[in-house]
């Protein structure tokens, strides 16, 4: 399991919270009409960027946690719509209906942000109990592999999380790069769920055309705004074609340290050779729909 000191979500608002979601139900016995109300669980997520990176004029903003309500059967009919599913809707609508705070768009909210809230609503839906299929990484034999969600931790991120890295807080949501061998300076920012979906909307246009795949750049085209200081798309795009793989890499892994996020990470044996180390949970079909 995870050995994180920080972990994901909170303390449960009770049934009776007032300020919990309440559903009226009809009791039609005897022809009479009894409103039955009860309050729908709610749960404070933490935050991994603790709103540090979201504007002033943003609901989230300098907020470390978020109030989201426990999943129900409409969840579950969102999760399970071809429509949705066809269009790639479905995360949206699933963190659109479990947010209160309806001033907040999902599309707006940090990476980051999203996962710690998918985690959180999968908990109330189904548990922490998770269970994968895993190929060892040393002998490659399939393992049933399985992880308490309680135990996945978050990373803050920030500069504070990149030692060994040079790297500059804009105090706005970008950070400036320097790349160690081509000494290009490269301004990035956080992706928000928008961003993710626009990489995924260019990845699936590419595989309809039956082109190849170019993930790696497409994430950079994502992430970086300037490129010493020019926000001229031929400058960028010269740099992201023909930027050092050595700096792509430097770059990528600095950003995975900036980006705050849940630290998906747990121990894996396997059960063929005994091979232990920490690997990254994968987020399968299963993880809305366990077995």
């Amino acid at each position: 399991m995870s050995r994180n000191d920080s972990r994901l979500g909170g303390e449960n608002t009770s049934p009776g919270d007032a300020n919990a979601p309440v559903t009226e139900v009809e009791d039609t016995t005897n022809n009479t009409t009894q409103p039955l109300s009860f309050s729908i669980p709610t749960e404070q997520v933490e935050l991994p960027s603790q709103g540090r990176y979201y504007a002033e004029n943003h609901p989230l903003h300098n907020a470390e946690t978020i109030e989201i309500k426990y999943m129900t059967a409409k969840e579950e009919d969102i999760l399970t719509s071809p429509s949705l599913l066809k269009k790639n809707l479905t995360i949206e609508r699933l963190l659109r209906s479990i947010i209160l705070n309806k001033n907040i768009n999902p599309q707006d909210l940090l990476s980051g942000d999203r996962n710690a809230i998918l985690i959180a609503a999968r908990k109330t839906g189904y548990g922490a109990d998770y269970k994968v299929n895993a190929n060892c990484p040393s002998c490659y034999t399939p393992n049933e592999w399985g992880t308490d969600l309680d135990e996945i931790g978050v990373t803050h991120g920030g500069i504070e999380s990149a030692e060994g890295y040079e790297i500059e807080d804009n105090n706005d949501g970008t950070f400036n790069i320097t790349l160690p061998k081509c000494k290009v300076n490269v301004t990035v920012k956080l992706l928000t769920g928008k961003d993710e979906k626009e990489v995924t909307i260019a990845a699936q246009k590419r595989k309809k055309h039956k082109l190849e795949e170019n993930n790696l750049t497409e994430q950079l085209r994502a992430m970086i705004i300037a490129v010493n200081g020019s926000t001229n798309h031929r400058d960028l795009e010269n740099f992201i074609n023909f930027v050092p793989a050595f700096d792509s890499k430097y770059l990528r892994n600095a950003y995975a340290k900036i980006m705050p996020n849940v630290d998906m990470k747990s121990e894996f044996e396997c059960s063929a050779c005994g091979w232990t180390g920490d690997l990254e949970v994968p987020l399968t079909a299963e993880f809305f729909w366990p077995k």
